[in-house]
């Protein structure tokens, strides 16, 4: 069975960077080392700054490679016979779980519980990590059904003390309000998009509608006293459902279309991959370095503000990739598939430079339509270059730890707070490091260095089979 480790890598390469950012130190690095509206030294936020760095790619990778991983789910429980009515109720599932997890999460950190976190809250952070360890490690075949159940009735009855019990710096308690953005985002697409997908799985056009419809509401929202602005008006701040969230469908979205594509990868045979290649290798070669080289040339253009130049080289490049695939020989059937999925990246790319002006120039906050395009199409040519590094330069040991790492997303973002800052803690380990590492990139190789700990921790987790799953 055909895996998609490009994917993997994708969503590895995402994650891995997400704990990076938030690990490099601040207000000493140049500004594209950190989001663009949260400028060094003070890193107050500023809206009206335009532009995008590699932090700002971050997350709509995850969602990207999110949005993909639908169409291969979800098609494996169609396959097996599952019902709508169980599929769907396994979605909601889902999302209900990654919503505690978000919750949860946002509860036990050291940060949140204390502005200068000491020993007691390292240590009940490092209890919250064992205890969703228990709710979300997908056990081995080999424990009985009695031993999973009291093993993830523990990990809950664990997770409600502490929440019971945990104090924080205003002196309030437990909330539902206090969450970790970033997871309540996905667990909301998580159940959009799978729906989305699951009711249009044979026509694309149609979801490309329901875009062109949260489109229209993205437009109408913001005008006064019409019925958009004031039903947005009537949801309340502390559900854990959020309409705002469903703009990052727009990213979502492209991602299932992508989605649909790896799913034909399945169907080949190892000959159709690589051998019979109507593409030359240094036809090859240059397409994978091309892909790569889309984000190089977006982050910096567009930072620096030089964008119809950007835009210039952009569609010359998109171009370029099109010309290359389309007469460089007689594509097999693996290369076919890569041009379909290469051929929407294009797409998205370019839709999101000509909407770069809209909205006061490419924004992640506040979000801009430029900046889902834009990003769903970068993430595109990325997997793009993946898939051609792995599936036929076979090239996979070489970036291992970002496969293995996107295979276990969930351990890892929660190991960042829960496990590896309560260590770092405990032992003191910064008060070592800190002085040693105060010039403005040293401090940034200690960030790099903490983010490998914990990348290689979840390598060996992965080795050695054991995920976390909501």
């Amino acid at each position: 069975m055909y895996r998609s480790v490009a994917l993997d890598a994708l969503r590895g390469f995402a994650i891995i960077t997400m704990i990076l950012s938030g690990r490099i130190p601040f207000g000493t690095l140049p500004g594209w080392m950190y989001h663009v509206q949260v400028p060094p030294p003070l890193h107050k936020f500023n809206p009206s700054l335009a532009g995008i760095s590699w932090v700002d790619l971050v997350f709509p990778f995850f969602l990207f490679a999110m949005g993909a991983a639908f169409p291969i789910a979800l098609s494996k429980r169609l396959e097996k016979g599952d019902t709508y009515y169980k599929i769907i109720s396994q979605i909601f599932t889902r999302g209900a779980l990654l919503a505690f997890f978000a919750v949860v999460l946002q509860h036990i950190r050291p940060w949140s519980m204390a502005k200068n976190p000491g020993v007691y809250e390292y240590i009940v952070a490092l209890a919250g990590f064992v205890a969703l360890f228990l709710i979300f490690w997908r056990f081995p075949d080999s424990f009985s059904k009695n031993l999973k159940l009291w093993l993830r009735v523990a990990g809950f009855t664990a997770i409600i003390a502490i929440l019971y019990f945990v104090k924080f710096p205003d002196g309030s308690g437990f909330k539902f309000n206090r969450y970790d953005i970033i997871i309540l985002v996905l667990a909301n697409v998580s159940v959009f998009g799978s729906l989305i997908w699951l009711f249009t799985k044979n026509n694309i056009l149609l979801r490309l509608g329901i875009m062109a419809l949260l489109f229209a509401f993205r437009l109408s929202s913001p005008v006064e006293n019409e019925w958009i602005n004031e039903a947005a008006k009537l949801q309340s701040s502390g559900w854990l459902f959020n309409v705002n969230f469903l703009k990052y469908l727009f990213i979502v979205i492209p991602g299932t279309i992508a989605g649909d594509f790896i799913l034909q990868f399945a169907k080949l045979r190892k000959e159709e991959i690589i051998l019979n290649a109507g593409l030359t290798k240094q036809t090859q070669i240059f397409l994978t370095v091309l892909m790569f080289l889309f984000t190089v040339v977006s982050l910096v253009g567009l930072y620096t503000r030089d964008v119809f130049e950007t835009t210039l080289v952009g569609v010359l490049l998109s171009a370029g990739g099109y010309l290359l695939f389309r007469y460089s020989g007689k594509l097999n059937e693996y290369e076919k598939i890569t041009f379909e999925i290469y051929k929407w990246s294009v797409f998205f790319f370019i839709l999101g430079l000509f909407l770069e002006p809209f909205e006061g120039g490419i924004k992640k906050d506040h979000s801009t339509m430029s900046y889902y395009f834009l990003t769903s199409g970068l993430a595109g040519f990325m997997f793009t270059g993946f898939s051609f590094l792995f599936d036929i330069f076979k090239k996979e040991k070489y970036l291992s730890l970002l496969i293995s790492n996107g295979q276990n997303p969930m351990l890892i973002y929660g190991a960042n707070q829960n496990l590896l800052t309560p260590v770092i803690g405990l032992i003191a380990l910064d008060s070592l490091l800190v002085p040693l590492t105060g010039n403005m990139w040293l401090g940034a190789l200690r960030g790099l260095f903490y983010t490998l700990i914990l990348a290689y921790f979840t390598a060996i987790c992965t080795k050695y089979k054991i995920y976390w799953r909501s």
